[in-house]
């Protein structure tokens, strides 16, 4: 098992945006991807060092993301160098022509941990709509059959908005026959292509909570939320009533065993053993070396070119401001789960200018009663 992290000190996860570089021409893409890379793009030593800076903070896992990370030729060496160094390291193909069995083999070669495929709507027309390309689908599917052809832990991603929303219950019955390790939901934060996508409602929200609730109880495989950390408030309440124990309040709660498991099936990357959340758990690497509390956060707390990573999540403002539920706003600011859930900060700034402001997905409102403490209006 992963030992437990301190997130006052080093961050669950690491994700490196290692190119901005995409065949792909997806409708929700936060960097808004191109084919070619940035000629200013971290060089593969200054990747191989923000890998022993993160090492040596505490960080278990560490992400290769993009952009499309195959269209960096170095992608082999980094996930070398950062198994050699005892992270758990993932990465992210993107559906092209660039995802082989050749690849996935390769991957499997390096000691990768788990490779992960989007995976977005449940029929091959809307999802090759959704992400640009014709035959994304197919090509997805063909992965998943390579990867588990070569035995290389596999995890889905899948983008909620207004336009997949509706597609959820038939999509969690697809994936629940896909073998996976791995299902993350990423609950749509609206920049770079994605702010001309479909928003959803905080009841819509619940709607989406009750289906992935349904599968979190009845798969073997690990169910995160990504951008929609009230899911966790929602599975305390249910946890609650299915106790008959009441409401969980801030003096006492805790995360449910539900959302504590700290390693997948064949000890796969698996869940940090609480909530994480924008610069509370979590950092983001830009491919030119910035450092985000998230990328979809997108305030710049430093540069790894010029300070240790470390240093930019410990002391810099940004990210201890994020790391306080106190200074949080509105009802997220008064809310008993408020140290479990934090609300999405990152869709807060992008739908209200203010990362401290209540989430406008979540509907959840706390009052304080006469002892003083919050009860939920319904």
């Amino acid at each position: 098992m992963m030992k437990a992290v301190d997130f006052a000190v080093a961050p669950f996860l690491l994700i490196w945006e290692t190119t901005q570089a995409c065949d792909l021409a997806c409708s929700h893409c936060r960097a808004s991807a191109q084919p070619l890379r940035h000629p200013d793009e971290l060089t593969t030593a200054e990747g191989e060092r923000l890998l022993e800076q993160t090492v040596a903070m505490g960080t278990p896992v560490f992400i290769l993301s993009g952009g499309d990370p195959v269209k960096r030729p170095d992608l082999y060496t980094l996930i070398r160098k950062g198994k050699g160094l005892g992270l758990r390291m993932g990465t992210i193909p993107a559906a092209t022509t660039m995802l082989t069995e050749d690849l996935v083999a390769q991957l499997k070669d390096t000691g990768l941990d788990q490779m992960a495929v989007s995976l977005d709507f449940p029929r091959a027309e809307l999802h090759d709509s959704f992400r640009g390309v014709p035959g994304a689908f197919s090509r997805t599917m063909q992965a998943i059959d390579w990867a588990h052809k070569y035995a290389l832990p596999l995890q889905i991603n899948t983008t909620l908005c207004g336009r997949s929303a509706p597609y959820l219950g038939e999509m969690a019955d697809l994936v629940e026959r896909l073998g996976i390790v791995f299902w993350e939901v990423f609950f749509l934060v609206p920049v770079g292509r994605g702010e001309d996508l479909g928003g959803l409602t905080a009841d819509q929200c619940e709607e989406l909570f009750a289906i992935l609730y349904r599968v979190q109880k009845t798969s073997n495989f690990v169910v995160k939320i990504t951008e929609g950390p009230h899911y966790r408030r929602y599975v305390a309440e249910r946890e609650a009533e299915n106790a008959q124990r009441g409401a969980m309040h801030a003096a006492g709660a805790t995360l449910p065993k539900l959302l504590q498991r700290s390693e997948g099936p064949g000890h796969t990357v698996g869940l940090a053993t609480r909530g994480v959340n924008a610069g509370n758990g979590f950092a983001f690497v830009s491919h030119t070396g910035e450092v985000f509390p998230s990328g979809f956060l997108p305030i710049c707390a430093g540069n790894v070119r010029t300070q240790d990573v470390a240093d930019i999540y410990r002391n810099s403002e940004l990210f201890r401001t994020l790391r306080d539920p106190d200074a949080l706003l509105g009802r997220c600011g008064r809310c008993e789960y408020r140290g479990i859930c934090g609300g999405s900060r990152s869709r807060a700034y992008a739908l209200t200018g203010s990362y401290l402001a209540t989430d406008p997905w979540c509907g959840y409102e706390p009052v304080q009663n006469a002892e003083g403490r919050h009860a939920r209006v319904r």
